[in-house]
């Protein structure tokens, strides 16, 4: 607990300073520096002696540490060298905290390899495990860490995130609002997604331009499992939205112009319920998420007649 506690703004800049270098705005190092606010995210994420954590972004190493004290195992990845330098410094006591120099992320649809290969490591060492995500993001990082962890295989059960808080209101937007998104759509489809706090700049230092949010993502396996191909889903999610405002029938008709024809297409959207004026910003998750199914049923099935 010591180490949290220190995790204060003169403390910082007196450690930073110390050690001759500045937090980097390009990596997103605001680090948070209410106490409380570190507790409600980690008493949120209810952690026991069977979760393995992940966070991103191990910065100075307070939180980490905190995480250490209440999970199995944690997994900690930063891709600066002198943040990885303070965070080895903060936990170098905590025997299970594994922490990797190295970017999260493999491209911007692909978690990197390491940190893939090193959380299913240490699931397989605990019995009955299961995954949680507990970080403070860096803003440049958490829509791709969030949505591709989301579309892995690895058995995440909860995220409790620090994020933009406008990117918060996107992940809980409601069908019909401005909102509303592929990401929207990609994380309501297989989880509940709730925002339990706004946080001013001035909880973190330095001070960002904006808001922030604690949100909270429970991974919901009933809904996930009706999702027919889950990379199907999440790739017409994203194609419609990249077109959100055309008509639905014109969007599907290009997209799926080499799989089907127009009136399959029409007989898909008739026997879904949709009329050929339908956009897709204007369509509720589960509606997305059968009209999904049936586009890739259709095709499959073309695909597999002689």
């Amino acid at each position: 607990m010591k180490e949290i506690q220190r995790q204060t703004r003169s403390h910082l800049m007196s450690l930073f300073k110390q050690f001759g270098f500045n937090p980097r705005g390009d990596l997103g190092q605001n680090f948070l520096i209410d106490v409380n606010l570190i507790e409600l995210i980690v008493r949120s994420a209810n952690l026991g002696p069977r979760d393995v954590v992940l966070e991103v972004g191990s910065g100075t190493g307070g939180m980490t540490a905190f995480l250490a004290a209440n999970a199995g195992h944690v997994v900690s990845v930063e891709i600066d060298r002198n943040m990885f330098a303070l965070a080895s410094h903060a936990v170098q006591d905590c025997q299970n905290v594994s922490l990797i120099n190295c970017d999260v992320l493999k491209n911007k649809n692909t978690l990197s390899r390491d940190v893939v290969s090193k959380v299913q490591e240490q699931l397989a060492a605990i019995p009955n495990s299961q995954l949680k995500l507990v970080a403070n993001l860096p803003y440049s990082v958490a829509t791709p860490v969030v949505s591709n962890l989301a579309a892995s295989e690895l058995p995440w059960q909860r995220m409790v995130i620090t994020i933009q808080w406008e990117l918060g209101e996107k992940m809980a937007a409601e069908h019909g609002s401005n909102g509303y998104s592929a990401l929207s759509v990609w994380l309501q489809a297989q989880s509940s997604v709730r925002i339990l706090r706004r946080l001013g700049p001035k909880v973190f230092w330095p001070r960002p331009k904006v808001d922030s949010a604690i949100v909270s993502i429970w991974h919901d396996a009933e809904a996930a499992s009706r999702i027919l191909d889950r990379a199907f889903f999440l790739d017409m999610v994203r194609r419609l939205f990249h077109q959100r405002r055309k008509l639905l029938r014109s969007v599907l008709t290009g997209m799926y112009r080499k799989q089907l024809t127009k009136p399959e297409v029409d007989a898909i959207l008739t026997a879904e319920g949709h009329e050929q004026n339908s956009r897709a910003e204007h369509m509720s998750v589960q509606s997305l998420v059968s009209l999904s199914n049936a586009l890739c049923t259709a095709i499959r099935q073309k695909c597999e007649s002689p």
